[in-house]
């Protein structure tokens, strides 16, 4: 195929979600898979259940190679494996190109495929679970925001969240995205490292005292490192109560921890972290992408972060035992 108006790398859980919107909004939807999720959205469609209910059908391209240009390409993978994906779609046209990924890497790694011109930042606190028929339970709904990486709203940022917006996926567009991002991103790590460890859902280990100060510990080394890099962290652009956790005494930080877990308990009992997801089915964790590249980015700053490169370093063993892989180099 020549071109396409939407393409989407990685039809998981909020790749579905995103395809299966635009697609019953009208727009032109092609995803990008392989393997058994491939063969299972070109036999059943996308299968929305949850806070939506959609089945669509929709164009899936193996062979990224016939791939020639894309309006929007959006990247909705798990992070492992994404340069070498981005290698493959070196020579699409890509008139905007996005990734709703965790972490910090996914820009740059569009940039450099495509051009800094060509990339939105973007952050999505928008979520769901893949399941084992192929259907995905959307979860959360409160927004995908975008931005230029140099901190404006641009016209094509507005257009394309207008879009997405009236599909039904919640999106706006944003200054400071790369705020946005970090803030989201300090909160994540945290996030993950309980999630993997403790194995349990996320208002339970937020509500314990020793698993809100372990959190709170993590999200002030992981922003001491973001302020190394300049960044502003804002309360807006994290699913924790950051301002608390930054600025105000231990017992502070962790009170605020412990009701934030009170409310995942009232409001989401069952909220489970995707990491957690892919650890109970077997999958793959984002380790180097997510937690080896803040560990990297703080040694490269010379900002000392202990408790995270020890957390990096159990997430990364947690990962091979679960998954049987091979130890990395050390």
């Amino acid at each position: 195929m020549r071109s396409a108006q939407f393409v989407i790398l990685g039809p998981g859980a909020l790749g579905s979600i995103i395809s299966a919107h635009l697609a019953r909004a009208g727009h032109s939807v092609v995803v990008l898979a392989r393997g058994a999720r491939a063969r299972n959205i070109e036999q059943q469609g996308l299968r929305i259940k949850g806070l939506a209910e959609i089945t669509r059908s929709v164009r899936v391209l193996t062979d990224p190679s016939a791939l020639r240009a894309a309006d929007y390409l959006i990247v909705a993978t798990k992070t492992p494996g994404t340069q070498a994906a981005l290698e493959r779609l070196r020579h699409v046209q890509a008139g905007v190109a996005l990734s709703v990924q965790n972490g910090l890497m996914k820009d740059e790694l569009l940039a450099d495929a495509f051009g800094a011109g060509r990339v939105l930042g973007a952050l999505a606190n928008t979520s769901g679970e893949l399941l084992p028929s192929g259907e995905v339970l959307f979860t959360r709904n409160v927004n995908l925001m975008l931005g230029e990486l140099d901190g404006t709203v641009s016209e094509r940022a507005r257009r394309l969240a207008a879009i997405l917006d009236e599909s039904g996926v919640r999106s706006s567009a944003v200054e400071g995205i790369l705020s946005w991002e970090w803030s989201k991103f300090v909160a994540w790590l945290a996030l993950i490292g309980l999630a993997v460890t403790t194995r349990t859902v996320t208002g339970r280990y937020l509500g314990d005292p020793d698993g809100a100060w372990f959190l709170v510990q993590l999200v002030r080394e992981a922003a001491r490192v973001a302020r190394a890099a300049g960044i502003e962290l804002i309360e807006e652009g994290a699913i924790l109560p950051l301002r608390a956790i930054l600025s105000g005494s231990d017992a502070q930080a962790v009170a605020a921890v412990r009701a934030a877990g009170e409310e995942f308990a009232v409001n989401a009992p069952e909220h489970r972290m995707s990491a957690l997801q892919d650890l109970e089915a077997g999958r793959r964790l984002e380790v180097e992408e997510t937690f080896g590249d803040m560990v990297r980015r703080a040694r490269q700053r010379d900002v000392h972060v202990p408790l995270l490169e020890a957390t990096y370093h159990l997430v990364a063993a947690i990962d091979r035992i679960n998954s049987g892989s091979q130890p990395r180099s050390a």
